[in-house]
């Protein structure tokens, strides 16, 4: 946890009472395709822990359902997350949970785009830029210390 917080009094929110939707991904039977909806990628992803605060992405509304598109025949999925401030410095940093959150449990067949909430951040177009290349990504998970932070985030989330 940082020594400053951008946000020391976020706001909590009730989470959404719903069912788990996951199936888990089947690996046995190839030639059988597991049909992912929006509600299954939010589910793994509504757990996520902010950086800090001892908070999940749902309860601060960083994530959100109705933020969550997934089109199972293009093999597509987007997710808009929203910053608790404009000025987040942790806006890529969440952007990146969510990312190797979903490069680990989604099947490999999806490309997936992770967003800044249209007009909810000062660096929106840089932050989204940062979270949509493969090789920033890459770059950015070969850093020990900052790897150790992401998988902190994401566990325990399943």
């Amino acid at each position: 946890m940082p020594a400053t917080l951008d946000n020391p009094n976020p706001v909590v929110y009730d989470v959404l009472n719903i069912a788990s939707t996951r199936k888990g991904i089947s690996t046995c039977d190839e030639s059988e395709r597991d049909i992912i909806d929006s509600l299954e990628v939010f589910d793994m992803i509504r757990r996520i822990n902010d950086p800090e605060h001892p908070l999940t992405l749902e309860q601060l509304k960083v994530t959100q359902h109705e933020n969550v598109t997934v089109d199972d025949e293009k093999n597509y999925v987007k997710i808009n997350f929203t910053p608790t401030i404009p000025h987040c410095s942790m806006a890529t940093l969440i952007g990146l949970c969510i990312r190797v959150k979903l490069l680990r449990n989604l099947p490999s067949r999806f490309k997936v785009d992770i967003l800044v909430t249209p007009g909810t951040h000062a660096s929106e177009d840089a932050v989204n830029k940062q979270l949509n290349d493969k090789e920033r990504v890459a770059a950015a998970l070969e850093n020990e210390h900052l790897l150790t932070t992401v998988n902190q985030c994401i566990s325990n989330t399943d």
